[in-house]
């Protein structure tokens, strides 16, 4: 196994001043703000998020957010197309806590002013996506469901006078106490004023929601402030990070190209829901006979009958098929992926639409119980950083949201039992590490050939061994740029770590050198940690058998 030794703390200037609070978010999205919406009854909270706040992956959402809102649905079935979804490994105590809470949770989002597009009666309009055997998608503005629900929230936390919010921050590493546990965070605010440049700022109790790991990939639906930073620093402090070999490529983003990088426009999976159809280069319907939902099958099937089809012909894209919509439907249903597709010379209403897969989600996360907690004491995560067993081996379309909103809640719920006391940090004695920022565009490129939709020990191995190769080249000063790549760095070894142990295909994880589901082996988690050493460590994978799981969560 050929895994990059990562750096245990990031390389910056001492603080140059401080400040204390209760309650740190890290992240702005639906997760990051409804947790602080909900925490700041319990003491003081700041928000620290990297861009301005509306700027997270939220308000890139389109399709919309899956709750039982319709009489004829329910809890248990959408549990079930939930657990179907994830291949085996979801928490099934996760998921019912996901469906039993999420309609609440909802309708909480529209007292807070969310507006979901309705039906003539006032009725919430309730669209269906892929592995959803009922219409159970609430969706906003057509397709602009993130943008309308962080509009929302975004409104709801600046009328909340109480809520401190820093934009333009990293956040760099955790501040520990001698026993482990949370006593603050380090970061660098990127402007002038007040708090410019690196601080400190003392904490009870820190909650990442910083998002997911797409620009680990070349070509991701994830904005550019999606780097892995919160599951970085939280291997960097000691906390486990569970199931990150389970990367979910969307099946359907607008290909633009072959030279095309960084965040591609998604054609959302909604437009399926609403009667498209994928075909290849000759206008067959490939996905005909593969799944009993055909091209409403969980987006892993999916994504892997495109690969497969594009590997067979020799082409690099697949075309989606909705000219039957016609014109008003698209302008009225889905009136951002219209102007997205004509903004680049293609009209969906009189021509197919080429897509290829491209990194969407990440599954898995730092590891969390019931209550957000994760394995560090004072450490809570929710959100696409977390990993709350809901989504296991394949997210279920349209259920992120969902779940951002529910564990948010239920993180503040449990806050609400007693803030820990403020504790002091330790001084760390850990050799700071960095990595030169100019090498993200060659990571990216052994990652998306070694560890995207197709993989195997060899190419695994490979991305390892280039990734390995770029860290030993110099770095400039500390910055944003380095800081980001040494998180990419370090998130992407992790996940070879873990995707060279699963030596089966399962969910959003395809070994071609091991191409079949294997219960008997790897029914079960990949828990990954950094050794606790001076220097540079090597990420570690262990496995944790499905039936010892409930006792393991704080193992």
């Amino acid at each position: 196994m050929t895994v990059p030794a990562v750096p245990q703390r990031l390389a910056a200037p001492e603080p140059g001043w401080t400040d204390s609070v209760d309650v740190v978010v890290i992240g702005s999205g639906v997760a990051g703000l409804t947790a602080a919406l909900k925490a700041r009854e319990l003491g003081s909270v700041l928000v620290v998020t990297k861009d301005v706040v509306a700027s997270g992956s939220t308000q890139w959402a389109q399709g919309g957010i899956a709750a039982a809102l319709d009489p004829e649905d329910s809890p248990e079935e959408h549990l079930q197309d939930t657990l179907v979804a994830g291949a085996g490994l979801s928490d099934p105590e996760a998921v019912r806590v996901l469906v039993t809470e999420g309609p609440e949770a909802v309708h909480d989002l529209i007292d807070l002013g969310a507006r979901f597009d309705t039906l003539a009666d006032g009725e919430i309009s309730l669209g269906r996506e892929g592995g959803h055997h009922r219409n159970r998608i609430a969706h906003a503005g057509g397709d602009a469901t993130g943008a309308e629900i962080e509009r929302a929230l975004v409104a709801a936390v600046k009328r909340a006078k109480d809520i401190r919010i820093i934009e333009h921050a990293l956040v760099l590493d955790l501040l520990t106490a001698a026993d482990g546990a949370i006593a603050g965070v380090t970061l660098h605010v990127m402007g002038e004023g007040q708090l410019d440049g690196v601080g400190a700022i003392r904490a009870r109790v820190v909650i990442l929601a910083s998002g997911g790991l797409g620009q680990l990939y070349a070509a991701t639906t994830n904005p550019s402030v999606s780097t892995g930073d919160g599951m970085a620093l939280a291997l960097r402090a000691g906390a486990k990070v569970r199931d990150l070999e389970f990367v979910q490529f969307h099946p359907t983003v607008l290909w633009l190209g072959k030279s095309a990088k960084g965040q591609q426009p998604l054609v959302s999976e909604a437009v399926r829901g609403e009667g498209a159809f994928l075909v290849d280069h000759t206008g067959k319907r490939f996905m005909l006979g593969q799944h009993e939902l055909a091209d409403l099958a969980p987006r892993d099937i999916v994504a892997k009958a495109i690969m497969r089809q594009m590997l067979a012909t020799g082409k690099d894209h697949v075309y989606l098929d909705a000219r039957h919509f016609g014109d008003e439907k698209w302008r009225v249903r889905f009136p951002t992926i219209l102007a997205s597709c004509r903004s680049h010379g293609i009209d969906p209403v009189r021509e197919l639409i080429p897509v290829a897969p491209a990194c969407h989600y990440s599954s898995g996360g730092v590891r969390t119980d019931l209550n957000g907690e994760t394995s560090v004491p004072g450490l809570y995560a929710c959100g696409e950083v977390a990993c709350t067993g809901v989504h296991g081996a394949n997210r279920l379309a349209s259920n992120s949201l969902l779940e951002g909103l529910v564990f948010a809640r239920r993180i503040a719920a449990h806050l609400a039992t007693g803030l820990p006391e403020q504790r002091d940090p330790v001084e760390d004695t850990r050799t700071p590490g960095l990595v030169d920022a100019d090498v993200v565009p060659e990571l990216q490129r052994a990652m998306t050939v070694g560890a995207g939709v197709i993989r195997s020990a060899a190419g695994l191995a490979e991305a390892g061994a280039t990734i390995a190769k770029l860290m030993e080249l110099p770095y400039d000063e500390p910055g944003t740029p380095g800081w980001e790549a040494t998180n990419l760095v370090t998130v992407s070894a992790a996940l070879i770590a873990a995707a060279t142990v699963r030596e089966e295909s399962r969910g959003a994880h395809w070994r071609e050198d091991h191409p079949d589901r294997d219960d008997r082996n790897w029914s079960g988690s990949l828990d990954l940690t950094l050794p606790a050493v001076r220097d540079r460590a090597v990420p570690q994978a262990t496995f944790v058998p499905r039936v010892s799981e409930e006792n393991d969560r704080h193992g």
